[in-house]
């Protein structure tokens, strides 16, 4: 079964890794992405502002492979602060609801000593299924 790499127009190329892969079946992983721009820069140090700007990421490769927000079929979160996660829901609700919709997949919540990028504080990995 052929796959195809998944590199949104106009962003820094990926070093090392896919930003996704489609499959011949449809079914698309997105890596781990985190709330920088398509420059690979952050705009912000805010929790809010950079889970944003990762689920913009991710929906960037969905609609690069084809598809869109309900495509989307698990989210996996890795963050670096829980207490930070948890007194700020109404606000990670409101975001989420922004970028996504009310769209709902299968998901999970890591907390994480840390990320890679240093100024990360959320990295979100996702699968869709694209008919």
């Amino acid at each position: 079964m052929a796959h195809e790499i998944i590199q949104p127009d106009g962003w820094a190329p990926a070093k090392g890794y896919a930003n996704g892969v489609l499959t011949g079946d449809g079914q698309l992983f997105v890596g781990g992405q985190i709330g920088w721009n398509a420059q690979q820069v952050f705009e912000t140090h805010d929790f809010i502002g950079q889970m944003e700007q990762a689920l913009r990421n991710i929906l960037d490769v969905v609609e690069a492979a084809g598809g869109r927000a309900e495509h989307i079929t698990r989210l996996t979160w890795y963050v670096t602060d829980k207490r930070e996660y948890l007194a700020r829901q109404s606000e990670i609700g409101a975001a989420y609801r922004r970028i996504i919709g009310r769209h709902f997949p299968a998901m999970a919540m890591v907390v994480v000593a840390g990320l890679i990028e240093d100024e990360a504080l959320v990295e979100i990995e996702a699968t869709a299924v694209i008919s």
